[in-house]
């Protein structure tokens, strides 16, 4: 690669780097841009601007309270996921197992299944065994789907650093728990970061199992799509959509931050 290309003359993959990144944002966008416009009709051109979105989302209970559930939901699932993965990834990486191809192809099925394939087997399932719908249920089928995910992140991570440090804590007498404690678990807290971030998003985002597995509580994507069939709900669903993408924004800086410090932290222990 030339690194003396001057900047107005930028390569292909610079060229289309910015191409490919302007086709999948430009339209989250205007997201924000419909937010702030005191039409309820989301068109061209803007009629003005306006913050009673904002204040009606505030006011809407409805919403308000599916953004709770997904939220709760999604923390409930990032946490236990990220704890199975972690005991997953600490097995698969520190021990021989026997049959560990198809055991981790086994957990790996839901990562290749049609979700709504997956949500109608979870359905018949839970229905069968007499288990009532609800933020249970939808827990329980985004956290089947988020440990494969969890388990991935945590895998790469441990197989990243030297066994011999573990090693060392043991022959100097630590037990294995606190051998974990001090010696893995910091190594490894950034892939716990990533992997807490990534499952807390997907299950955040996931519509296909909760619209087939939720009751009367619905999560923030149900009560997103049942809003797309009355307009004067639009802009409040903008306002809410904007807020989330700011605080995203700032919470993938965090982790990218997080993640940098700790890729430094592991060049500088080894010198």
């Amino acid at each position: 690669m030339n690194t003396n290309r001057p900047w107005w003359r930028p390569d292909g993959f610079a060229v289309y780097a910015v191409i490919y990144l302007t086709f999948i944002y430009l339209p989250v966008l205007f997201l924000p841009l419909f937010s702030f416009n005191k039409s309820k009709y989301i068109a061209f051109p803007l009629k003005g601007f306006t913050f009673k979105w904002y204040e009606k989302m505030i006011n809407s209970p409805d919403m308000l309270e599916a953004l709770m559930n997904s939220i709760k939901v999604g923390l409930t699932v990032a946490i236990l996921s990220t704890m199975l993965g972690l005991l997953a990834a600490k097995a698969v990486t520190r021990y021989r197992l026997p049959g560990r191809g198809p055991v981790m192809g086994f957990i790996m099925v839901p990562l290749v299944i049609p979700e709504i394939i997956l949500a109608i087997s979870l359905l018949i399932l839970i229905t069968q065994v007499g288990i009532p719908l609800s933020l249970w249920t939808v827990g329980f089928s985004h956290m089947l789907l988020c440990t494969p995910f969890a388990m991935l992140v945590l895998i790469s991570r441990m197989e990243g650093f030297d066994r011999s440090l573990e090693e060392a804590a043991l022959d100097l007498g630590e037990n294995a728990w606190m051998t974990f404690w001090r010696v893995t678990f910091p190594i490894v807290l950034p892939g716990i970061v990533a992997s807490l971030l990534l499952t807390f998003t997907i299950s955040f985002d996931e519509f296909v199992l909760s619209f087939f597995l939720t009751s009367t509580d619905p999560t923030l994507p149900i009560y997103i799509w049942s809003s797309l069939r009355f307009p004067t709900k639009l802009p409040p669903v903008l306002a809410l959509g904007a807020s989330i993408f700011v605080i995203s924004f700032f919470v993938v800086a965090f982790a990218e931050w997080f993640r940098r410090r700790g890729v430094k932290t592991d060049g500088t222990s080894g010198l």
